[in-house]
């Protein structure tokens, strides 16, 4: 049985709606009927293994796919149950009441029966009656605690947005400016050249003198005087966030309690 269960190893699981949910990574079989039970399904979601039911599954070998009669939404939902060799019982009955598995019809009858049929031999595969016996390859009777922990990560969002917006105002500027103008003054002097005599005769005479002024211009040119850009820094704060968590505790019954062991839980001692 060991080497045709391999043939379902890394095989293609699909959902009841043909939706892909991961590989095939282990199979587990129960203790009694040795049929096999459950797949550890690598889903990549949250970095575990998805525990899936076998019962009602389809396996073709041809196409190396695994079809299971559960929904994929229904496995990223399943509840994380330790593999670590085994299936403690508690960890199996959470996951029959997820599933909404029968204990008692929970074996993979369909490939049982093909691989009898394969080798010629006859072998019951009746499930257990009463409680149904964990899905246990070492025989350990021991169980196992679980405890939920808080998974805290940061995804990056959009809090708001800013822009520059360029617009024109008005303001009123007065410069002095120096100007200048010329004016008329009278100047006299007494003629003292003895040749100017004789060489003028009385009567009227204008002279005219042209003046000038500074008249003042004013022009506007546009000239650059910064530049202006958006800068984003990345401030770090603090923040804190808390949640309920649940803590499987173990107790003891029919114990003596002399012989007790007094190991606590780490948030007990």
């Amino acid at each position: 049985m060991t080497g045709q269960l391999d043939t379902l190893m890394d095989s293609t699981v699909y959902d009841s709606h043909d939706d892909k949910i991961g590989k095939v990574k282990n199979i587990y079989v129960n203790n009694e009927t040795g049929s096999p039970t459950w797949a550890s399904v690598s889903t990549g979601l949250f970095r575990h293994d998805s525990l899936v039911p076998l019962v009602g599954a389809q396996h073709n070998p041809q196409s190396d796919a695994l079809r299971v009669n559960v929904d994929k939404e229904m496995v990223k939902s399943a509840p994380a149950v330790e593999q670590d060799g085994h299936i403690s019982r508690e960890g199996e009955e959470q996951l029959f009441r997820h599933y909404h598995v029968d204990p008692n019809h929970s074996g993979w009858d369909a490939y049982g029966r093909a691989m009898r049929d394969g080798q010629g031999t006859a072998r019951p595969d009746a499930a257990p009656s009463g409680r149904h016996a964990a899905t246990d390859p070492t025989g350990d009777q021991g169980l196992i605690r679980s405890e939920e922990r808080l998974n805290v990560d940061t995804q990056r969002e959009e809090v708001g947005t800013a822009r520059l917006r360029k617009y024109v105002v008005t303001e009123d500027q007065t410069v002095t400016v120096p100007t200048s103008h010329e004016e008329v003054r009278v100047e006299r002097e007494p003629v003292t050249d003895a040749g100017a005599y004789g060489q003028t005769s009385l009567g009227d005479e204008e002279r005219e003198v042209t003046l000038h002024r500074d008249r003042v211009t004013v022009d506007k040119e546009t000239v650059p005087v910064e530049r202006v850009r958006l800068a984003v820094d990345d401030v770090e704060e603090q923040e804190t966030v808390g949640d309920t968590v649940r803590k499987e505790r173990i107790d003891t019954e029919g114990t003596d309690p002399g012989r007790y062991d007094d190991r606590r839980y780490p948030d007990e001692r």
